[in-house]
């Protein structure tokens, strides 16, 4: 997604997002279902530094923790004014697993990564392969671990997802991103 404007609303933006690329393009096949019940938490933050994002985190993850799945499954932590520099986002994720861990929620919560300047390790910044994890926001995506047990359990084979990924933003190429998220497309 272009990056938005400083003015945008991050939850409107990551609402469209995952409405026109990751359920529009199936990224996930398991998002249509827990958006189509209401079942996606987003959470804003106006956390400035990385100490403030773990506070919310921590927050999130006890609210995930204590929040039956029928009602939340899932959140999104987005968080636009911490950690925009991907390489200290991406350093960020091990103060995130570790507190995980030291909430005792290993084996029951993880911590997935969405930032606009994603970037896997090997990829040159612009290949299109990066968008699978690109939001409009940085963002942190709290999952529950039986959640993602159950779907990928019950998925014909979850293996092939990252490949059709691959193959599908391929075909779209950088253009067809873009055309997404122009104000007339649909979602």
């Amino acid at each position: 997604m272009p990056h938005p404007p400083a003015s945008a609303d991050p939850v409107a933006a990551t609402r469209r997002w995952l409405q026109r690329a990751v359920i529009g393009l199936n990224l996930c096949p398991f998002a249509k279902a827990v958006t189509a019940k209401g079942q996606v938490r987003f959470a804003l933050t106006d956390a400035r530094t990385p100490a403030a994002l773990l506070d919310a985190l921590a927050a999130e993850l006890a609210h995930l923790r204590d929040t039956p799945a029928e009602a939340v499954d899932t959140t999104l932590l987005i968080h636009p004014h911490a950690l925009g520099d991907f390489l200290d986002y991406n350093d960020f994720l091990d103060a995130a697993d570790a507190l995980v861990e030291r909430m005792d929620l290993a084996g029951v919560l993880q911590v997935a990564s969405f930032h606009p300047g994603y970037r896997f390790a090997g990829s040159a910044d612009d290949d299109i392969g990066n968008y699978t994890n690109r939001s409009p926001f940085p963002m942190l995506h709290l999952l529950r671990e039986d959640s993602v047990a159950r779907a990928v359990a019950a998925y014909p084979d979850p293996d092939v997802i990252v490949e059709r990924n691959l193959r599908t933003l391929d075909r779209l190429g950088h253009a067809g991103w873009r055309r997404l998220f122009d104000d007339d497309a649909p979602g």
